[in-house]
């Protein structure tokens, strides 16, 4: 156990951390980021890339205010954000200026993932500030986002950054040691698990709810750590309040859960319609094209779709169902859902006869498609 994690750890040149609401909002802030600053100057110095993805702007607005709860209109939850988001970079600026580090401020929203195009500029940009040696601190945009558009948790935002980025390895910093078997705030005698090796057959007790402050509970790390594998990286999920948490884990100490990467893994495309986009629709497929899709690597033709749900452009992500409406797949789709309604259950020879054209011969092309 102990040689597989410090094989996984001497591959590692570039990380995600992420450092939950919980942990910052810990009596004594100042000093997680102190330590953050500390262990990430050491890093960098050891020739390592470090992204931060930083929850508590919410938690520290709230800390500001003496707000004890958070409200539970949106505008509200927003002003807060905005009053936090000031505090908290304010607090990085400090502990890693001390170090002769440089941090820059990066907000996101989902749509900076779902669209191709500004998911690839907020790559260059985040590659560049590392190419420069700068620290990016990324957070989601609480400011301007709302439901349609937000994450959910920084849990998820940091999965996404690891592809975003190509990262090797994402530590996701929280106010417990790792996954337990049963949760350890009903059971004493509940063990920790120190290895997932294929987290598709994850079956324990996830537990947790989120704090007064957080949004996220271990089913959202998890969750993390499940976007994360399938892109080929590994996760450490291990607490954010020891005083060595990332030299730990750098070292390759048998700290947290450790869940391995799948071996299949998505290329970085795959990847991105999988988890980084949000589908405009759906389309019902017949079994044939079910089974072709899924064991026979085929593409999806007009010929198997028998109906359309939702209004969506050429080049949107959609899901594909089954008969009973369960998502097997999902992929972009080369024409649009009214173009779809005209054209389904026809072969492909017939597309142009029913649409005046043909822009391609499937709906979906393979190498556009997620099986899940």
């Amino acid at each position: 156990m102990k040689d597989m994690r410090k094989k996984i750890i001497k591959s590692v040149k570039r990380l995600v951390v992420k450092v939950g609401s919980a942990v910052i909002a810990s009596g004594g802030e100042t000093s997680v980021f102190e330590r953050l600053a500390l262990q990430v100057h050491a890093l960098k110095k050891d020739g390592k890339e470090v992204v931060i993805v930083s929850s508590g702007a919410v938690a520290i607005g709230m800390q500001k205010l003496g707000r004890k709860e958070k409200p539970a209109s949106i505008p509200e939850r927003q002003a807060i954000a905005a009053v936090g988001q000031a505090g908290l970079m304010a607090r990085y600026d400090e502990a890693f200026s001390k170090r002769g580090e440089v941090v820059a401020q990066v907000l996101l929203t989902h749509d900076d993932f779902s669209d191709r195009k500004r998911f690839l500029n907020a790559r260059n940009t985040l590659l560049t500030l590392l190419k420069l040696g700068i620290t990016p601190v990324i957070n989601e945009n609480d400011t301007v986002a709302v439901d349609e558009i937000k994450f959910g948790d920084n849990d998820a935002l940091s999965a996404l950054a690891t592809n975003l980025i190509e990262a090797d390895l994402l530590i996701i910093l929280t106010d417990i040691d790792g996954l337990y078997e049963a949760d350890p705030k009903k059971d004493k005698n509940a063990k920790r698990v120190l290895l997932v090796e294929d987290i598709d057959t994850l079956s324990v007790d996830l537990g947790g709810t989120a704090s007064s402050f957080g949004t996220g509970g271990m089913k959202s790390k998890c969750d993390a750590a499940k976007k994360a594998a399938h892109f080929g990286i590994p996760t450490i999920i291990t607490t954010g309040y020891a005083e060595g948490m990332l030299k730990d884990v750098m070292d390759g100490e048998a700290v947290g859960t450790l869940f391995l990467p799948k071996e299949d893994k998505l290329t970085s495309r795959k990847h991105w319609i999988a988890f980084s986009t949000r589908p405009s629709g759906r389309v019902f497929v017949d079994a044939g094209a079910k089974e072709a899709l899924l064991n026979k690597g085929k593409s999806l033709l007009p010929s198997g779709i028998k109906d359309v749900d939702g209004a969506f452009e050429a080049g949107e992500v959609i899901h594909c169902v089954d008969s009973g409406g369960m998502e097997f797949a999902r992929g972009l789709s080369n024409y649009s859902s009214v173009e779809i309604k005209k054209i389904k259950g026809l072969k492909s020879i017939d597309i142009e006869k029913a649409l005046g054209y043909k822009v391609y011969d499937e709906v979906i092309h393979r190498d556009n498609l997620v099986v899940l």
